[in-house]
């Protein structure tokens, strides 16, 4: 009798269609899946590194003018995709958030799988557990009973959870240990997820500012009165904390007794002032120190020093002896040498007048590289400067304090049409060209640069940081682990009568990779038989 067979249908296999709610459910699951994650971190990276490239608008403006002057074209498209503001930025903000919602979504499932795990009792022992990837077994002259009891001491010794006995398995022991490894997973996700916010928080309610401050003068913190101001975008003004500050003395030393051309000498061996503050209106005066790694604090701002120099103070008359002004100038030094450039702007004068030039501490005229510091103390002070006049501001677009635009400027030349600048020293004069009045170099003081930060999310971002350092640590050190125990008598192929009469078989799962699991294996081995000796001896 013969079968006939319907030929296969050569009809394609058609899979179910997805609605919207499917498309949802698989667009979150790849969301908040752990590669996703790792991606969008990694993304957020690259996406910073942009902001340390091209000038920022937050950082420094007139860099932002200068460049989208210079390169215009592609100022401008960069302008465009908002790379002078990568970190306010929509495409910035964009990663931040998914990332921020993956880790989310990792996190929540993640805590229920592991708690529930937690309450769990851990699995039965397998057949065969020779067949694991590591077990040792022995024979010992004990009573099973009293193999089995020091099998679960030795097991609750190393915090592992046990399986209670039952009927059938009564020569079993089940357990497992190393949930903590699980634990630091989360933590370390957590940490991070509040790594972000608390960065999220301090940009969005903190606030940094800059500013020059020279000796003797007093300066009180509000947004006008600072160089630069980057307030965060749900920073009001009119919050930043009201305190006035006024530097006394600041104390400055250089090593001397090295020997001269060494690199050690001219090293700086002391930044310290020394200030009189006020932390609000109406309060009393109260004098203070702070350094470099010794900020003054006002609530939640707080006045770090990170930079020094000189400041020159100079007064301006025009051609017919009326005062233009009296400019106390802060120098940008340039080298170890404090030799500083720096710029002296007279708008007052008509055409508006700018002096440019260097200040140097200790002044020696070289052969090759003309007037040039040889150390960073005030030995034999000099201050060298060409003469502009024209536009000081050209376009009324911000500079730099330390600069001069010169792009509506002429240099001033003498009668004999040359354009030798001024050497001036302290105490002494100087006549500008074509009759347009003197300059006089009255003093030298010091000026300290003040960096005034608040951030609400400085603290959270530091306990965070901690907290995750030790999950990770946690996490790669924690071992998580399954152990199996099984007991046999010689009447279920033990020893021979007579010899030993338990039959002791150990074995061991690990999630992950674990070298260290046989060696585990035999130290628990150990400890079981270490307890039964003792019992025997006692």
């Amino acid at each position: 009798m013969t079968q006939t067979r319907k030929a296969p249908s050569s009809a394609p296999i058609t899979q179910p269609k997805l609605g919207l709610v499917g498309w949802l459910r698989w667009m979150w699951r790849q969301l908040t899946s752990m590669r996703t994650a790792l991606m969008l971190l990694m993304l957020l990276a690259v996406a910073a590194v942009p902001g340390s490239i091209w000038p920022q608008r937050s950082v420094d403006p007139p860099r932002v003018n200068e460049f989208i002057r210079n390169n215009p074209t592609l100022g401008e498209w960069l302008d465009r995709f908002s790379f002078f503001d990568v970190y306010a930025s929509p495409w910035f903000a964009a990663i931040y958030l998914l990332l921020m919602i993956s880790l989310v979504g990792c996190i929540i499932p993640r805590a229920g799988v592991h708690w529930r795990a937690m309450r769990a009792q851990p699995p039965k022992a397998p057949r065969n557990l020779t067949r694991l990837e590591a077990h040792a077994s022995t024979e010992l002259s004990a009573d099973p009973e009293a193999v089995l009891e020091a099998t679960r001491a030795a097991l609750g010794k190393r915090r592992l959870r046990i399986r209670p006995p039952e009927a059938g398995r009564e020569r079993e022991v089940a357990s497992e240990g190393g949930y903590l490894k699980e634990t630091g997973n989360l933590v370390f996700h957590i940490s991070l997820l509040a790594v972000i916010v608390s960065v999220a928080v301090g940009h969005l309610w903190g606030w940094r500012a800059e500013v020059i401050l020279p000796e003797g003068e007093t300066f009180t913190s509000s947004a006008a009165r600072y160089d630069t101001l980057q307030l965060g975008p749900w920073v009001d003004e009119n919050s930043i904390d009201p305190f006035s500050l006024r530097i006394d003395r600041l104390d400055v030393e250089f090593e001397t007794d090295a020997e001269a051309g060494s690199a050690q000498f001219g090293a700086p061996r002391l930044f310290e002032a020394t200030a009189t503050t006020t932390s609000e209106p109406g309060a009393p005066e109260e004098q203070q120190v702070f350094g470099v790694n010794n900020p003054l604090h006002f609530g939640g701002t707080s006045v770090f020093m990170l930079g020094n120099g000189y400041a020159t103070v100079t007064s301006v008359t025009d051609g017919d002896g009326t005062s233009l002004g009296t400019f106390t100038t802060p120098f940008l030094p340039q080298d170890d040498n404090y030799a500083s450039t720096g710029a002296i702007k007279v708008p007052a004068a008509d055409p508006q007048l700018g002096f440019y030039g260097a200040f140097l501490p200790t002044l020696r005229f070289d052969e090759q590289a003309g007037p040039i510091s040889d150390f960073p103390g005030l030995v034999d002070p000099g201050l060298v400067l060409g003469v502009f006049e024209g536009n000081l501001f050209p376009g009324g677009l911000p500079q730099s304090v330390y600069t001069l635009d010169t792009a509506e400027m002429e240099q001033i030349v003498a009668s004999d049409g040359s354009t030798s600048g001024l050497l001036l020293r302290p105490g002494e004069s100087a006549e500008i060209a074509g009759n347009r009045g003197e300059i006089v170099f009255e003093d030298v003081v010091r000026w300290g640069g003040l960096v005034v930060r608040h951030d609400p999310g400085r603290l959270p971002v530091l306990i965070s940081s901690i907290v995750l350092l030790g999950a990770l640590i946690t996490m790669l050190s924690v071992k998580r682990r399954r152990i199996f125990v099984r007991v046999t008598d010689p009447g279920e192929g033990g020893a021979e009568p007579g010899e030993r009469h338990t039959g002791l078989v150990v074995a061991g799962l690990t999630k992950g990779s674990d070298p260290n699991l046989q060696d585990y294996l035999d130290r628990i081995v150990e400890d079981i038989e270490a307890a039964l000796a003792t019992k025997d001896n006692a």
